[in-house]
């Protein structure tokens, strides 16, 4: 099936830009950009599906676009598909990393034993202590800035819904929380 009208406009246009960009042209490679990168990430989140690993890729695909256009070759097929193909083989690159990786891992977790790896358990001795230190800070509020702190900071109330269930002014509210905030940083800060 031919290409209608404007899509064979934008396959000619793209044509004529690569070759353009394969001799350093850098505005054409903006248009050419523009063009081609929706196409590119569109047909690399297919294969990659991580949106974070897609823009990645389809960026690297890109560059490699800027680096390599003198290979393009006008006389085997449109620029469109010469970038698609660029793209997918690099969509299916990352794929094959990522699962390579993956079985490497898995293999050195079985010949070193299924036990959590140092990173995870450093992490979660540094979050208890962490937490035991925030609550010796907590505790050396006034009974009034814990309990406003508390109420917003672990339950999810909003200044205005502290007064609220507390039956005080907005005003006295925020002046707890400020002073309550200003001596947990101080004493947080010898956490450090």
């Amino acid at each position: 099936m031919a290409p209608r009208g404007r899509e064979r406009g934008c396959a000619l246009e793209a044509d004529e830009l690569l070759v353009r960009v394969a001799g350093g042209d850098q505005k054409a490679f903006e248009t050419l950009y523009g063009l081609v990168s929706g196409p590119v990430y569109g047909l690399v989140h297919r294969v990659v599906r991580d949106p974070a690993q897609s823009e990645e890729v389809a960026q690297e695909v890109l560059l490699e676009l800027w680096r390599s256009a003198a290979r393009f070759d006008p006389g085997r097929g449109s620029a469109l598909s010469w970038v698609l193909t660029l793209a997918h083989r690099r969509a299916v690159d990352r794929v094959r990393s990522a699962r390579a990786a993956g079985e490497r891992e898995r293999r050195e977790a079985a010949r070193y034993g299924s036990g959590p790896a140092f990173d995870q358990v450093t992490e979660e001795v540094e979050a208890g202590l962490e937490r035991e230190w925030v609550r010796r800070c907590l505790d050396r509020l006034t009974a009034l800035q814990r309990q406003s702190v508390t109420l917003a900071y672990y339950d999810g109330y909003t200044y205005r819904e502290v007064a609220e269930r507390l039956s005080l002014p907005l005003g006295t509210v925020k002046t707890r929380m400020r002073d309550g905030l200003t001596r947990l940083r101080d004493c947080l800060g010898g956490a450090a």
